[in-house]
């Protein structure tokens, strides 16, 4: 049966500050990776066609779950590793069955003790929880460092963080830098955007802007959308690199489509003050608006809006309307 591949979820690393700046991780949780089928982009390591023994798995893209639970219980039966981990996906997710932590727990463990690291990766975030097992970041810590002693990045990018934090391994912010650095040279792209936010700080490695921004820019190519809202920030501000207000608008837009509330308030001043665009009163009191309703707090940009026409700012309020209702039916099922 073939390996489970990962797919990236979203950063579980650094915080994005009111004015963009990065902040060093340490106190957040374990990346959490769920067991899945292979991002597009990464098919090109996939055969050509499924091999003969990975029926279970034929089924399971298809959306036949039952049919892939029956036959990964075959192949479970000879402690195929990769058999368990997929039913303990199955039992994870509640596809086809009562959703049953409990039972996904079970399988996984079994999958960690036959060698799969994505069983490890599995058993480890739900012991990292308390998902289905009692909570235990010790145990969590292990099956994280049997995972990252095979390669594995992801697992390597979450021992990093708990060796960040001082949760289920000492703290100790170079040990930390090394497995996120690994991580990140690998194409995790959260791991890219913390190793940024460490050099920005100087926490585990030297204090170097040029490396902080060259990292930030690795993570935001990757889409990761704090670190397009801070990499944009790096760009107008210059910080270990040249201004580019054109490159950083692009990445501002992108970050506020994501939702980024503070690339969106930011992405307001810029209109407002026609920083790298054209000044434009309503697209700045858009996405104010849009931010605003999101908890950001800026008195100055408020006073811009409330001063405009009435006819501008009743432009705007039914533009940022009609964008929160496209964001709205784009995250329907």
């Amino acid at each position: 049966m073939k390996t489970i591949h990962l797919v990236i979820l979203g950063c579980a690393g650094i915080a994005v500050g009111a004015l963009g700046a990065l902040v060093a991780t340490g106190m957040l949780d374990p990346y959490l990776p769920q067991v899945a089928r292979p991002a597009p982009q990464e098919l090109q390591s996939e055969p050509a066609t499924l091999p003969a023994d990975d029926t279970a798995y034929a089924a399971f893209d298809q959306g036949k779950y039952l049919t892939a639970l029956e036959l990964a219980g075959e192949a479970a039966k000879r402690d195929d590793p990769q058999a368990h981990t997929l039913i303990g996906r199955i039992y994870a997710e509640g596809l086809g069955v009562p959703k049953d932590d409990g039972t996904a727990a079970r399988w996984y463990a079994r999958a960690a003790e036959l060698g799969d690291v994505p069983g490890m990766l599995a058993l480890g975030t739900m012991l990292a929880e308390g998902r289905g097992v009692a909570k235990d970041m010790n145990l969590a810590a292990e099956m994280f460092e049997k995972a990252a002693a095979t390669g594995d990045p992801v697992a390597n990018y979450n021992l990093g963080l708990m060796f960040l934090r001082g949760t289920g391994k000492p703290e100790n912010p170079y040990r930390a830098a090394q497995h996120i650095r690994y991580a990140a040279e690998r194409g995790v792209a959260a791991a890219q955007y913390d190793l940024a936010a460490l050099y920005l700080e100087g926490n585990g490695v030297p204090n170097d802007a040029l490396e902080a921004a060259r990292w930030s820019a690795k993570a935001a190519a990757a889409g990761l959308p704090a670190a397009e809202y801070d990499y944009a920030v790096l760009l107008l501000q210059g910080r270990g690199l040249k201004v580019d207000e054109d490159k950083a608008v692009s990445y501002l837009q992108s970050a506020s489509d994501k939702g980024v509330a503070g690339a969106q308030n930011r992405l307001g001043h810029l209109y407002a003050e026609g920083v790298g665009v054209e000044a434009n009163p309503i697209e700045a009191a858009k996405w104010r608006l849009i931010a605003k309703a999101a908890g950001v707090v800026d008195d100055k940009l408020d006073l811009y809006v409330a001063a405009l026409p009435d006819a501008d700012r009743a432009k705007a309020e039914a533009a940022a309307t009609r964008w929160r209702e496209q964001k709205q039916v784009m995250a329907m099922p």
